[in-house]
């Protein structure tokens, strides 16, 4: 399948990530603008939240209230009934770069992970710690030696954590145990072989797929967004490929499975995801697909 499969869905902003489906809209952050927006499915836009910091992941404690990843200072930021934010977390003691992606369980505990290293001021790549954060905010190390975790998702029976792992052609799996400590991590899906280099110039050539954000369907596969491909790639357990769409000449960063029956594969596509050319460009769009398998499990 090619570009023409996709519509338009909203267009105009800078670079968007961490899209998620949630009481009837689609709520995404948009990086560079510092705000987190909420899109009707007639393309209405609402801002919900303006970040002081970059934000990220997206996630609701049981209470309805809304979880913000601030990446650059490291923080998980609450929003209160009221519109006001407040400081849920702090992971600057675990995160050994910005933070990234995130999902949050029903008993609103947050799985947060973080670059591991200066991606964007051209550090040499280093592993990262994935975080988990209680609903009371508590902050403690869930998993270690995870290459950039990214894009997360929880099965529909909360026993299961998926992380995408963006520069080791991998995306992994851990088992949810009591009190929501994590097993040994095992791989979900395997594209190729680790990369030999932590330079980054030299290790993207290396990826065969580079998942980023993604998305759980009701069949237990996986939609990944391929950061380095300008694909989007329907993946099932084991890593064989079941659906490939392509983006042309847009890069996809993130998915969601969304609209009224969770039949509409929402992506998030701009150029590039250099921070110098997004941060005052207007480029960025969601594009839409309808798909047979509806989403599944925790966004």
């Amino acid at each position: 399948m090619s570009t023409s499969s996709f519509t338009t869905f909203v267009t105009g902003f800078n670079y968007l990530e961490a899209p998620r489906w949630h009481d009837g809209r689609l709520w995404v952050s948009d990086f560079y603008k510092h705000k987190v927006v909420a899109i009707d499915m007639a393309g209405q836009v609402e801002t919900v939240a303006e970040v002081p910091q970059q934000p990220s992941g997206l996630g609701w404690l049981p209470d309805g209230r809304l979880l913000i990843v601030s990446m650059r200072d490291q923080k998980i930021l609450r929003r209160e009934p009221d519109g006001t934010l407040a400081v849920h977390a702090d992971l600057s003691a675990i995160a050994g770069g910005p933070l990234n992606d995130m999902v949050v369980d029903v008993e609103g505990r947050a799985y947060v992970g973080n670059f591991g290293f200066d991606l964007m001021g051209g550090a040499p790549m280093e592993v990262a710690r994935l975080a988990v954060v209680t609903p009371d905010g508590q902050v403690s190390v869930a998993a270690e030696g995870l290459y950039f975790p990214n894009g997360a998702m929880i099965t529909p029976d909360g026993r299961t954590l998926i992380v995408n792992e963006t520069f080791c052609n991998r995306i992994s799996c851990f088992d949810i145990q009591a009190g929501g400590k994590l097993g040994p991590r095992r791989d979900w899906a395997v594209f190729g072989p680790m990369p030999e280099s932590r330079d980054i110039a030299e290790l993207l050539p290396q990826a065969k797929v580079a998942p980023d954000g993604a998305a759980l369907d009701a069949e237990g596969a996986v939609w990944v967004a391929d950061a380095i491909g300008n694909r989007v790639l329907r993946v099932e357990q084991g890593g064989r490929v079941l659906a490939e769409v392509s983006t042309g000449d847009q890069g996809v960063f993130a998915c969601a499975l969304g609209g009224p029956d969770r039949q509409t594969l929402f992506l998030c596509v701009a150029p590039d995801f250099a921070e110098h050319l997004r941060a005052g460009a207007r480029e960025a769009a969601i594009w839409s697909m309808r798909v047979q398998v509806p989403g599944a499990g925790l966004p």
